[in-house]
């Protein structure tokens, strides 16, 4: 009898524990850098969600690599299940694209909830403090009370100007907020 079902089994065991421990040190980093920048809790689990899917695919692929399904098999799936995903998504191409600019956010946007912010749009400019940062857009509250929903991918493509901050985060506040978000976990 030959060992290599045995060694495939070890291999995918051996992926299934990497994606395990990936996946915990995912969700350390992301804690740890949305407590440093001061995000809230729920963009911090959007953003780790949608690592965790990325990881897994790699893992999954990783598997079927490993249990000998051939890339012709692989691509011929994946090409078709694109094929229908694109065909379901082509209307919805924004949605992709404001969900990929949310995590761009995530990391780098200077602005915080509570904010006033300006975007210029062409000619038209928006000023509103910003009540809200999710996968999808950025809700704002201008000087009358309306609330402004602004697509994400259209405020990395525009200038944003933040014409008052809430509050300065020092490093003290960074570090207090990275071990209270930090307190009874391992």
């Amino acid at each position: 009898m030959s060992d290599l079902p045995l060694f495939q089994f070890v291999l995918t065991l051996a992926i299934m524990v990497a994606f395990l421990i990936a996946n915990r040190l995912n969700i350390q980093i992301i804690n740890r850098l949305g407590a440093y920048k001061g995000v809230p809790e729920s963009r911090v689990i959007n953003v780790q969600k949608f690592f965790k899917i990325l990881m897994f695919l790699i893992a999954l692929i990783g598997a079927l690599a490993i249990w000998g399904v051939g890339y012709r098999g692989v691509l011929i799936f994946a090409s078709s299940i694109i094929a229908v995903l694109g065909v379901a998504l082509f209307a919805q191409w924004s949605l992709l694209s404001n969900i990929t600019a949310g995590v761009i956010i995530f990391f780098s946007f200077p602005a915080r909830i509570g904010d006033k912010v300006e975007i210029i749009d062409g000619s038209n400019v928006i000023i509103g403090t910003i009540i809200e940062i999710n996968v999808f857009q950025l809700l704002l509250r201008d000087d009358k009370g309306f609330d402004i929903s602004y697509p994400n991918n259209l405020v990395l493509q525009r200038p944003v100007r933040r014409l008052s901050a809430t509050r300065a985060i020092s490093k003290e506040n960074k570090t207090s907020a990275l071990n209270s978000r930090f307190k009874g976990r391992s």
